[in-house]
């Protein structure tokens, strides 16, 4: 229910205000949502759907098609690595788009030991969440990136010689490392990760630093307009990658988060454009 906020009636403002309250309750991220974003509601029917607790403690939300398990069918599978406001209703969301693709696709809790009272999806503050996101250590992710990997190996309605990941913002610098350290992967998918960060941050490298170590080829999506990713690195990985299977599409016209439909950022040609593009990546990688 909108509420009329002045005597004349409601007008634009009041309606784009309502819109923003109304996509924060149904659970995304309230730092970034467009005002008037009207994001994409893939349906769960024909899936399952729900939350799986992973050795360690370590929640996961699965979207798998539905009939895989005790039916004998096997699926790819695909770790998706979310954004630095944790699994909220978009990651959700991509995880049932892959699965209406035909994949298991899991979205691992990250920073669930530094949030657990998972207060990043509420925050407008970005010094709040960078406290909380920096409690998440590279070794730390990698150790949740190998259990998940592990979990899924286990799972009868996984191909565990199919398995993919792909990652959004600081999950696809989690993306590009992952690729480096894991040849249980096959592809990865990089949306818009950081590329380089400052000498002896968090006492890790970057996926500069590692595009010659890269156990399965990636497919970086980035968009020129992005003022957090300097075009100069994305071009300095483009030539770090030459000879290689991995390779970066840049998008001239994208900004950072553009697959994001609940973004101000997002950018409807340059998505769909980059999702196929993954598919594709996905399958000619045997995924």
């Amino acid at each position: 229910m909108v509420n009329l906020t002045r005597p004349d009636g409601t007008i634009a403002e009041d309606l784009a205000l309502s819109r923003r309250t109304v996509l924060i309750a149904a659970g995304y991220a309230a730092f970034d949502v467009g005002a008037n974003a009207q994001p994409i509601a893939t349906p769960a029917d024909g899936l399952v759907t729900g939350w799986e607790t992973l050795p360690g403690g370590l929640p996961a939300f699965v979207a798998r098609p539905a009939g895989a398990k005790g039916s004998g069918g096997k699926h790819p599978a695909v770790i998706v690595v979310n954004e630095i406001f944790g699994v909220h209703e978009w990651i959700k969301d991509v995880c049932r788009r892959f699965a209406k693709a035909g994949y298991v696709a899991i979205a691992p809790e990250f920073f669930f030991r530094g949030d657990p009272d998972k207060t990043l999806t509420k925050l407008t503050d970005y010094a709040a969440i960078r406290v909380i996101v920096a409690r998440a250590g590279n070794e730390q992710v990698m150790g949740d990136v190998k259990t998940t990997l592990d979990w899924l190996g286990g799972q009868g309605f996984v191909n565990k010689k199919k398995l993919a990941i792909t990652g959004f913002c600081w999950g696809g610098a989690v993306t590009w490392m992952a690729a480096a350290r894991f040849p249980e992967l096959k592809a990865g998918g990089a949306w818009y990760g950081r590329l380089k960060g400052d000498p002896g941050t968090e006492g890790r490298k970057w996926p500069l630093e590692i595009a010659a170590d890269l156990k399965a080829p990636v497919l970086g999506l980035y968009g020129a307009l992005d003022k957090g990713i300097p075009v100069a690195d994305v071009q300095e990985m483009q030539a770090r990658l030459k000879g290689s299977k991995s390779s970066i599409m840049l998008y001239p016209d994208a900004d950072h988060g553009f697959l994001a439909d609940y973004r101000p950022s997002f950018n409807a040609a340059a998505g769909k454009d980059a999702w196929e593009r993954l598919l594709k990546h996905f399958k000619a990688n045997g995924v």
